[in-house]
Protein backbone atom coordinates (compact mmCIF):
# COMPACT_ATOMS: atom_id res chain seq x y z
CA UNK A 1 0.00 0.00 0.00
CA UNK A 2 1.21 3.49 -0.85
CA UNK A 3 0.65 6.17 1.80
CA UNK A 4 -2.11 8.62 0.85
CA UNK A 5 -2.77 12.20 1.87
CA UNK A 6 -5.30 11.14 4.48
CA UNK A 7 -2.62 9.07 6.23
CA UNK A 8 -0.42 12.15 6.55
CA UNK A 9 -3.26 14.22 7.94
CA UNK A 10 -4.25 11.48 10.38
CA UNK A 11 -0.70 11.08 11.69
CA UNK A 12 -0.22 14.82 12.20
CA UNK A 13 -3.58 15.14 13.96
CA UNK A 14 -2.67 12.40 16.45
CA UNK A 15 0.76 13.95 16.99
CA UNK A 16 -0.80 17.38 17.61
CA UNK A 17 -3.39 16.13 20.11
CA UNK A 18 -1.24 13.32 21.59
CA UNK A 19 -4.47 11.39 21.75
CA UNK A 20 -6.43 9.21 19.33
CA UNK A 21 -9.85 10.16 20.63
CA UNK A 22 -9.40 13.93 20.34
CA UNK A 23 -7.71 13.55 16.93
CA UNK A 24 -10.63 11.41 15.72
CA UNK A 25 -13.11 14.03 16.90
CA UNK A 26 -11.27 16.75 14.99
CA UNK A 27 -11.07 14.60 11.89
CA UNK A 28 -14.70 13.54 12.28
CA UNK A 29 -13.97 9.86 11.91
CA UNK A 30 -14.37 6.96 14.33
CA UNK A 31 -11.44 6.36 16.67
CA UNK A 32 -11.04 2.69 15.65
CA UNK A 33 -10.90 3.79 12.00
CA UNK A 34 -8.18 6.32 12.85
CA UNK A 35 -6.15 3.69 14.69
CA UNK A 36 -6.49 1.29 11.78
CA UNK A 37 -5.36 3.94 9.25
CA UNK A 38 -2.25 4.77 11.30
CA UNK A 39 -1.37 1.08 11.53
CA UNK A 40 -1.72 0.84 7.74
CA UNK A 41 0.72 3.73 7.35
CA UNK A 42 3.21 2.15 9.75
CA UNK A 43 2.96 -1.15 7.89
CA UNK A 44 3.52 0.58 4.55
CA UNK A 45 6.62 2.35 5.88
CA UNK A 46 7.86 -0.68 7.79
CA UNK A 47 8.42 1.23 11.03
CA UNK A 48 6.59 2.38 14.16
CA UNK A 49 5.62 6.05 14.03
CA UNK A 50 3.74 6.44 17.33
CA UNK A 51 4.61 5.39 20.86
CA UNK A 52 1.35 4.27 22.47
CA UNK A 53 2.82 2.94 25.75
CA UNK A 54 2.52 6.09 27.89
CA UNK A 55 -0.43 8.10 29.14
CA UNK A 56 -0.23 10.15 25.96
CA UNK A 57 0.59 9.20 22.41
CA UNK A 58 3.80 10.63 21.02
CA UNK A 59 5.86 10.38 17.89
CA UNK A 60 8.80 7.98 17.81
CA UNK A 61 12.12 9.16 16.40
CA UNK A 62 11.08 7.73 13.04
CA UNK A 63 7.70 9.37 13.45
CA UNK A 64 9.29 12.77 14.11
CA UNK A 65 11.37 12.45 10.96
CA UNK A 66 8.41 11.36 8.83
CA UNK A 67 6.14 14.06 10.30
CA UNK A 68 8.57 16.79 9.18
CA UNK A 69 8.25 15.62 5.58
CA UNK A 70 4.51 15.16 5.93
CA UNK A 71 4.06 18.75 7.16
CA UNK A 72 6.22 20.03 4.30
CA UNK A 73 4.27 18.01 1.75
CA UNK A 74 0.92 19.28 3.02
CA UNK A 75 2.21 22.86 3.04
CA UNK A 76 3.41 22.50 -0.56
CA UNK A 77 0.08 21.03 -1.62
CA UNK A 78 -1.79 23.89 0.07
CA UNK A 79 0.48 26.37 -1.71
CA UNK A 80 -0.23 24.59 -4.98
CA UNK A 81 -3.97 24.86 -4.39
CA UNK A 82 -3.58 28.59 -3.72
CA UNK A 83 -1.52 28.97 -6.88
CA UNK A 84 -4.26 27.27 -8.89
CA UNK A 85 -6.80 29.64 -7.39
CA UNK A 86 -4.52 32.57 -8.20
CA UNK A 87 -4.36 31.43 -11.83
CA UNK A 88 -8.12 31.04 -11.95
CA UNK A 89 -8.74 34.54 -10.65
CA UNK A 90 -6.06 35.85 -13.07
CA UNK A 91 -3.89 37.35 -10.35
CA UNK A 92 -1.00 35.30 -11.75
CA UNK A 93 -0.22 33.36 -14.89
CA UNK A 94 1.56 33.31 -18.23
CA UNK A 95 0.29 33.88 -21.77
CA UNK A 96 2.29 32.89 -24.88
CA UNK A 97 1.06 34.88 -27.89
CA UNK A 98 2.32 35.18 -31.45
CA UNK A 99 1.19 37.52 -34.23
CA UNK A 100 1.98 37.86 -37.90
CA UNK A 101 4.26 40.86 -38.46
CA UNK A 102 1.88 43.50 -39.83
CA UNK A 103 -0.26 43.29 -36.68
CA UNK A 104 2.55 44.68 -34.55
CA UNK A 105 2.00 48.01 -36.31
CA UNK A 106 -1.54 48.58 -35.07
CA UNK A 107 -3.13 45.63 -33.23
CA UNK A 108 -0.64 44.04 -30.84
CA UNK A 109 -0.09 47.21 -28.81
CA UNK A 110 -3.75 47.98 -28.02
CA UNK A 111 -4.61 44.35 -27.24
CA UNK A 112 -1.55 43.75 -25.06
CA UNK A 113 -2.05 47.07 -23.26
CA UNK A 114 -5.73 46.35 -22.65
CA UNK A 115 -4.93 42.88 -21.33
CA UNK A 116 -2.18 44.17 -19.04
CA UNK A 117 -4.48 46.86 -17.64
CA UNK A 118 -7.09 44.23 -16.78
CA UNK A 119 -4.67 41.55 -15.56
CA UNK A 120 -1.34 43.10 -14.52
CA UNK A 121 -0.25 39.89 -12.76
CA UNK A 122 -0.21 37.89 -16.01
CA UNK A 123 3.16 37.74 -17.76
CA UNK A 124 2.65 38.08 -21.52
CA UNK A 125 5.19 36.76 -24.00
CA UNK A 126 4.64 38.19 -27.52
CA UNK A 127 6.43 36.80 -30.57
CA UNK A 128 6.31 37.94 -34.19
CA UNK A 129 6.23 34.95 -36.54
CA UNK A 130 5.07 33.99 -40.04
CA UNK A 131 1.66 32.32 -40.05
CA UNK A 132 2.93 28.82 -40.82
CA UNK A 133 5.32 29.05 -37.86
CA UNK A 134 2.52 30.24 -35.59
CA UNK A 135 0.40 27.22 -36.45
CA UNK A 136 3.32 24.81 -36.01
CA UNK A 137 4.17 26.31 -32.61
CA UNK A 138 0.55 26.07 -31.51
CA UNK A 139 0.44 22.39 -32.43
CA UNK A 140 3.70 21.80 -30.54
CA UNK A 141 2.18 23.53 -27.46
CA UNK A 142 4.85 26.23 -27.51
CA UNK A 143 2.18 28.91 -27.92
CA UNK A 144 -1.23 29.46 -26.35
CA UNK A 145 -2.73 31.74 -29.01
CA UNK A 146 -1.91 33.29 -32.35
CA UNK A 147 -3.32 36.16 -34.39
CA UNK A 148 -3.13 35.66 -38.14
CA UNK A 149 -5.36 35.48 -41.20
CA UNK A 150 -8.35 33.22 -41.69
CA UNK A 151 -8.14 30.66 -44.46
CA UNK A 152 -6.69 27.19 -44.83
CA UNK A 153 -5.16 26.04 -41.56
CA UNK A 154 -3.16 23.02 -40.48
CA UNK A 155 -5.19 20.10 -39.10
CA UNK A 156 -5.74 20.63 -35.39
CA UNK A 157 -5.83 24.43 -35.57
CA UNK A 158 -9.04 26.17 -34.54
CA UNK A 159 -9.71 29.69 -35.85
CA UNK A 160 -12.13 32.32 -34.55
CA UNK A 161 -12.72 35.28 -36.86
CA UNK A 162 -12.15 38.65 -35.18
CA UNK A 163 -12.58 41.36 -37.81
CA UNK A 164 -11.98 42.31 -41.44
CA UNK A 165 -8.79 44.10 -42.42
CA UNK A 166 -8.62 46.37 -45.46
CA UNK A 167 -5.46 47.32 -47.35
CA UNK A 168 -4.68 50.21 -49.61
CA UNK A 169 -2.01 52.42 -51.05
CA UNK A 170 -0.13 54.40 -48.40
CA UNK A 171 2.01 57.45 -49.20
CA UNK A 172 4.07 60.02 -47.36
CA UNK A 173 3.76 63.83 -47.44
CA UNK A 174 6.08 64.19 -50.44
CA UNK A 175 4.19 61.82 -52.72
CA UNK A 176 2.04 63.16 -55.61
CA UNK A 177 -0.91 61.09 -54.35
CA UNK A 178 -0.84 62.65 -50.86
CA UNK A 179 -4.21 64.23 -50.14
CA UNK A 180 -5.80 62.73 -53.23
CA UNK A 181 -9.52 62.08 -52.70
CA UNK A 182 -10.39 60.00 -55.75
CA UNK A 183 -9.21 56.37 -55.90
CA UNK A 184 -6.04 55.44 -57.76
CA UNK A 185 -6.79 53.05 -60.60
CA UNK A 186 -4.84 49.80 -60.64
CA UNK A 187 -3.39 50.75 -64.03
CA UNK A 188 -1.71 53.79 -62.40
CA UNK A 189 0.57 51.38 -60.55
CA UNK A 190 2.28 50.51 -63.84
CA UNK A 191 5.86 51.76 -63.53
CA UNK A 192 5.10 53.29 -60.10
CA UNK A 193 8.01 52.97 -57.66
CA UNK A 194 6.93 51.10 -54.53
CA UNK A 195 8.46 50.10 -51.23
CA UNK A 196 6.96 46.79 -50.11
CA UNK A 197 7.32 44.15 -47.46
CA UNK A 198 9.35 41.16 -48.61
CA UNK A 199 7.86 37.83 -49.59
CA UNK A 200 8.12 36.37 -46.10
CA UNK A 201 5.02 38.43 -45.32
CA UNK A 202 1.50 37.26 -46.12
CA UNK A 203 0.72 40.89 -47.00
CA UNK A 204 3.28 40.84 -49.82
CA UNK A 205 1.81 37.69 -51.28
CA UNK A 206 -1.60 39.37 -51.15
CA UNK A 207 -0.22 42.35 -53.06
CA UNK A 208 1.54 40.17 -55.64
CA UNK A 209 -1.71 38.33 -56.32
CA UNK A 210 -3.48 41.68 -56.85
CA UNK A 211 -0.97 43.12 -59.35
CA UNK A 212 -0.85 39.81 -61.18
CA UNK A 213 -4.63 39.66 -61.47
CA UNK A 214 -4.81 43.21 -62.82
CA UNK A 215 -1.73 42.80 -65.02
CA UNK A 216 0.16 45.80 -63.74
CA UNK A 217 3.93 46.04 -63.22
CA UNK A 218 5.05 48.42 -60.49
CA UNK A 219 8.76 48.92 -59.86
CA UNK A 220 9.76 47.42 -56.52
CA UNK A 221 12.39 49.94 -55.46
CA UNK A 222 12.69 48.82 -51.83
CA UNK A 223 11.87 45.59 -50.00
CA UNK A 224 11.80 45.56 -46.20
CA UNK A 225 11.21 42.93 -43.55
CA UNK A 226 9.89 45.43 -41.01
CA UNK A 227 6.72 47.51 -41.07
CA UNK A 228 8.47 50.18 -39.01
CA UNK A 229 11.31 50.44 -41.52
CA UNK A 230 8.82 50.57 -44.38
CA UNK A 231 6.78 53.40 -42.88
CA UNK A 232 9.94 55.42 -42.21
CA UNK A 233 11.12 54.92 -45.79
CA UNK A 234 7.76 56.01 -47.20
CA UNK A 235 7.67 58.98 -44.85
CA UNK A 236 11.02 60.27 -46.11
CA UNK A 237 10.74 59.48 -49.85
CA UNK A 238 8.31 59.74 -52.74
CA UNK A 239 7.77 55.99 -52.68
CA UNK A 240 4.33 54.51 -52.10
CA UNK A 241 3.58 51.28 -50.27
CA UNK A 242 0.65 48.98 -49.62
CA UNK A 243 -0.28 48.33 -46.00
CA UNK A 244 -3.34 47.83 -43.83
CA UNK A 245 -5.14 51.18 -43.75
CA UNK A 246 -5.16 51.02 -39.94
CA UNK A 247 -1.37 51.50 -39.85
CA UNK A 248 -1.88 55.15 -40.78
CA UNK A 249 -3.82 55.83 -37.56
CA UNK A 250 -0.67 56.05 -35.48
CA UNK A 251 1.37 57.69 -38.25
CA UNK A 252 -0.21 61.06 -39.09
CA UNK A 253 2.44 61.74 -41.74
CA UNK A 254 1.14 58.78 -43.77
CA UNK A 255 -1.95 59.05 -45.97
CA UNK A 256 -4.12 56.13 -47.12
CA UNK A 257 -5.15 56.32 -50.75
CA UNK A 258 -7.93 53.99 -51.99
CA UNK A 259 -7.26 51.75 -54.95
CA UNK A 260 -9.79 50.92 -57.65
CA UNK A 261 -10.55 48.11 -57.72
CA UNK A 262 -9.79 47.73 -54.05
CA UNK A 263 -7.47 45.09 -52.73
CA UNK A 264 -9.50 42.17 -51.36
CA UNK A 265 -10.09 42.48 -47.63
CA UNK A 266 -8.80 39.79 -45.26
CA UNK A 267 -10.39 38.13 -42.25
CA UNK A 268 -8.23 38.29 -39.13
CA UNK A 269 -8.54 35.31 -36.82
CA UNK A 270 -7.48 34.17 -33.37
CA UNK A 271 -5.82 30.76 -33.62
CA UNK A 272 -5.44 28.03 -31.01
CA UNK A 273 -4.80 24.30 -30.82
CA UNK A 274 -8.22 22.69 -31.08
CA UNK A 275 -7.64 19.92 -28.55
CA UNK A 276 -5.31 21.87 -26.28
CA UNK A 277 -5.77 22.89 -22.66
CA UNK A 278 -6.86 26.53 -22.44
CA UNK A 279 -5.47 28.39 -19.46
CA UNK A 280 -7.44 31.08 -17.64
CA UNK A 281 -5.07 33.68 -19.12
CA UNK A 282 -5.70 32.40 -22.67
CA UNK A 283 -9.43 32.42 -22.02
CA UNK A 284 -9.34 36.02 -20.77
CA UNK A 285 -7.29 37.17 -23.78
CA UNK A 286 -9.70 35.37 -26.11
CA UNK A 287 -12.61 37.24 -24.57
CA UNK A 288 -10.79 40.56 -24.88
CA UNK A 289 -9.85 39.94 -28.51
CA UNK A 290 -13.40 38.84 -29.33
CA UNK A 291 -14.80 41.97 -27.71
CA UNK A 292 -12.34 44.14 -29.63
CA UNK A 293 -13.25 42.34 -32.84
CA UNK A 294 -16.98 42.67 -32.14
CA UNK A 295 -16.64 46.44 -31.95
CA UNK A 296 -14.75 46.46 -35.23
CA UNK A 297 -17.02 44.02 -37.03
CA UNK A 298 -19.24 45.57 -39.61
CA UNK A 299 -16.79 48.42 -40.15
CA UNK A 300 -13.56 47.20 -41.76
CA UNK A 301 -10.35 48.03 -39.92
CA UNK A 302 -8.93 50.75 -42.03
Amino acid sequence: MQPELRHLRYLLAVAEHANFTRAAEELRIAQPTLSQQIKQLEKALGTQLLDRTGRTVRLTDAGETYARYARRALRDLAAGERAVLDVRDLSRGHLRLAVTPTFTAYLTGPLAAGFHTRHPGIRVEVRELPQDRIEAELLADRLDLGIAFHGEHLPGIEATELFTETLGLVVGPGHPFAGRAEPVGAEELNGRHLALLDRDFATRLHIDAYVSEHRVRPVIAVEANSVTALTEIVRRTALATVLPDAVTRDHPWLSPVPLSPALPSRAVALLRRAAGYRSAAAGAFTELAASWGEEARGQPIG
